[in-house]
């Protein structure tokens, strides 16, 4: 079983107030931006700066705020050769967004060399926003479509031949098939096996890192998935992490706990102990989103989902109430006349805490506890992906609301992941 990271907490700002402190994250003021200095391990520091548009007064809170509510992508400084990135399964790409802030923090230029999604929608963001040189919209499997061990297919050594060298490979596989909210096909899912083509890529390209996010359910599929790709990457010679990273110490507004499994080809980098080096206080709700209060643009991004009338009635009378959960008497009759554990369905958010799990149903309160706090009404896409930590920088264009709500639920958190990848590559 995957050991959870324990972070410390409380925090202040003083932790991260000089870059003369020692420790690995480091911010100090200059001018009106915030700069962030990362120690790496030799012992010298990076810098990045962001534009300071918050000030609570707590810097490492203050930057990434100031990061999330960038229009302009931050600018950096980076030197020497670009680490070289594939992203499987890559969604929209708030992975490798993730991955590209650690490497503006650690002052290494990137180029994403191969992006591979099955949606199209999905994969003309990613494009869009970090303009991978090869572009794979279809099924992964039907070109890395051989065996683990076995010699490469025809169609991989077009793809070696393509791609040329990778030294970071990101995926997260579909993990449908593993969540815990999954009734029908949970642990016996025909996508859990995808996440073996992860291992069949390292295998291929023998890239320096590995970087896998998943649920946390991956763990117990009956395919075994993440145990085969974990035993095969150590046969390549890799040396396997398989840690459960809870991202709201690492930054992130919400409760999300998600499984990663971080491989490298050099020496052990105990990412999951060393992660504690970098936690945060408990970052609440409103801290992410205050800002979107008053907002007067009306596109489909900054706007709530049109509800059923009852589910508006429903909505209306934890106002009227004052209430965060709705009472059963209010419920439909699935959850009035038996015993249910679903207590956040319906459910109204809380300023001053971290939102439950942002998903792809954030504009149903049918779906989780995604009633704004303050408002009477949903999450909007653009409040949902401030909860995900994916900043105002990153554009998705102009897709439908289910088709928004999809790129983001589905997202990884790019704070946490630029946290792993920090120490992974620093």
């Amino acid at each position: 079983m995957a050991p959870a990271i324990q972070l410390r907490l409380g925090l202040t700002a003083d932790d991260f107030s000089s870059p003369d402190r020692g420790g690995v994250l480091s911010f100090s003021l200059e001018g009106d931006s915030i700069n962030k200095h990362v120690r790496r391990r030799s012992g010298s520091l990076a810098k990045s700066s962001v534009r300071r548009t918050a000030f609570s007064g707590d810097l490492a809170a203050d930057f990434d705020l100031s990061w999330l509510r960038s229009i302009i992508t931050p600018g950096g400084v980076a030197t020497g050769a670009p680490l070289r990135v594939a992203d499987l399964f890559a969604g929209a790409g708030a992975m490798s967004l993730g991955l590209l802030e650690a490497c503006r923090a650690l002052q290494i230029p990137v180029s994403f060399e191969f992006s591979a999604e099955l949606d199209s929608a999905k994969a003309d963001v990613y494009s869009r926003n970090l303009a991978p040189t090869h572009v794979l919209t279809g099924a992964l499997e039907q070109v890395l479509n051989g065996d683990l061990g076995a010699l490469p297919t025809r169609q991989e050594r077009e793809l070696i031949a393509k791609l040329g060298r990778i030294d970071v490979l990101l995926g997260g596989p579909p993990c449908q098939g593993h969540s815990d909210l999954n009734n029908h096909t949970r642990r016996n899912d025909i996508r859990n096996g995808l996440v073996t083509r992860m291992a069949r890529f390292a295998e291929l390209f023998t890239p320096e890192f590995v970087v896998v996010e998943n649920v946390q359910g991956v763990r117990h599929d009956r395919l075994q998935s993440a145990s085969a790709t974990a035993t095969q990457l150590r046969l390549l010679g890799y040396n396997v992490e398989e840690i459960i990273v809870d991202c709201a110490l690492l930054g992130v507004p919400q409760t999300r706990r998600r499984y990663m499994l971080v491989a490298s080809l050099s020496k052990p980098h105990d990412v999951g102990h060393s992660l504690a080096e970098m936690a945060r206080p408990h970052r609440p709700t409103g801290w992410a989103i205050e800002d979107l209060l008053e907002m007067s643009v009306s596109d489909v991004f900054n706007t709530e989902a049109i509800h059923a009338p009852e589910n508006e009635r429903r909505i209306k009378f934890l106002f009227e109430n004052d209430l965060y959960d709705l009472p059963d008497s209010e419920r439909p009759n699935c959850h009035r006349t038996k015993n249910h554990s679903y207590k956040s369905v319906y459910g109204r958010m809380r300023w001053d805490q971290p939102s439950q799990t942002i998903t792809t149903g954030f504009g149903s309160t049918g779906q989780g506890r995604f009633v704004h706090p303050l408002r009477p009404r949903t999450l909007t896409p653009h409040e949902a992906a401030r909860l995900q930590t994916i900043p105002d920088f990153f554009k998705f264009g102009e897709p439908g609301r289910t088709q928004l709500q999809k790129m983001i639920g589905n997202s990884v958190p790019p704070l946490a992941m630029a946290a792993v990848a920090t120490q992974l590559l620093r």
